[in-house]
């Protein structure tokens, strides 16, 4: 039935592309706190953990080492600094990623967004200016205006070097 020179390893297989490229979700990860729909926080919140917004916060919201996600239901006026953030509800604020700001097709972001990656995916809404910077290029990245609606799949923004 099978041939000599055939290796019969079922745990070797190739790989397609959905599963090479893993979309971000508005689903909280598996041990990130939660602040559920119902509830309504006027306040500034400060942690170093992962964090899942599907309620409102009003306030200050700074995770030093984890990620903050905006669920589709979740309402922010606030300040966000977190090393990752996603955005599938609405934020009205400025947002500092010191890692990457993901904005999904349901997002709606106002405001100015500071990160080393951006990526807006098609459907997301944004006003504001985005300022991409790595560590050794602080003086020397350029912020640009933009507003609209993302049109593409989705869409990354690279930044702009002066000198």
């Amino acid at each position: 039935m099978w041939k000599k020179n055939e290796v019969n390893d079922s745990s070797v297989r190739p790989v397609t592309p959905a599963e090479t490229v893993q979309p971000a979700q508005s689903t909280p990860p598996a041990r990130a706190a939660r602040i559920g729909g119902s509830l309504s926080i006027k306040g500034d919140l400060y942690g170093e953990e992962d964090l899942f917004i599907e309620g409102r916060i009003e306030g200050k919201i700074m995770m030093k080492k984890g990620s903050v996600t905006v669920g589709e239901k979740g309402r922010v006026h606030a300040d966000v600094e977190a090393t990752n953030i996603h955005v599938a509800g609405e934020v009205e604020g400025d947002l500092h990623g010191r890692e990457q700001v993901v904005l999904l097709e349901t997002g709606r972001v106002q405001g100015n967004i500071k990160a080393k990656s951006v990526t807006l995916q098609n459907g997301a809404q944004f006003k504001g200016s985005i300022d991409m910077e790595s560590a050794g290029n602080a003086k020397s990245s350029s912020s640009e205006v933009v507003s609209g609606k993302a049109n593409g799949s989705s869409q990354s923004v690279s930044s702009t070097q002066r000198i």
